[in-house]
C-alpha cells in the first residue's frame, strides 16, 4: 500500500463533496427560477457518487483491484413534480393564473448543504491526520 493512499482517498472525497456543495448552491440560487435559458422551469439537480477502483500490483507481482476513493457517478435532474402556485400577476403565469416553480425544497437543500459541509470537513481532518503522521515518520527517520 502506498504511503500517500490515505491522502489520495481524502482528496477524492474533498472533490466530490465540493461538487455536491456546488450543486446544492445552484439549486438554492434557482429555487425561484421560473424560466431558464431554454425557456423551461429549473429542475433540481442531484449528484451521485461511486467507489473508484484501481489496479494494483504488489511486490510479488500479484495484481489486485483496490479502492482508491470516490468519484462522481452522475449529475441528474430530479423527476419530482413542480410546485404550482396561483399568482395571476406574475409575468410567467399561464392563462389560468398559475405559475410553475422549480421542484427545489429549500429545507432539504439546507440539510444537504450542511451534510456536504460536514463531510468536507471530515475529509480535511483525515487528510491533515495523514499529513501529520507522515511528518512524524520523517522526524523519526532523522
Amino acid at each position: 500500500m502506498s504511503i500517500f493512499k490515505s491522502m489520495e482517498i481524502s482528496s477524492s472525497g474533498l472533490s466530490v463533496e465540493r461538487m455536491r456543495l456546488d450543486t446544492v448552491s445552484s439549486n438554492i440560487a434557482n429555487a425561484s427560477t421560473t424560466k431558464t435559458e431554454d425557456g423551461e422551469v429549473y429542475r433540481k439537480k442531484t449528484v451521485t457518487f461511486k467507489e473508484k477502483f484501481k489496479n494494483q500490483v504488489d511486490e510479488m507481482g500479484k495484481s489486485s483491484v483496490v479502492s482508491s476513493g470516490v468519484e462522481i457517478n452522475k449529475i441528474e435532474e430530479s423527476t419530482d413534480e413542480y410546485k404550482i402556485v396561483y399568482e395571476p400577476t406574475h409575468p410567467d403565469a399561464d392563462e389560468n393564473g398559475f405559475v410553475t416553480y422549480p421542484n427545489v425544497d429549500l429545507l432539504q437543500e439546507m440539510v444537504d448543504m450542511m451534510s456536504a459541509t460536514r463531510a468536507y470537513e471530515a475529509n480535511v481532518t483525515a487528510f491533515n491526520a495523514s499529513k501529520s503522521m507522515l511528518l512524524k515518520a520523517l522526524e523519526i527517520g532523522r
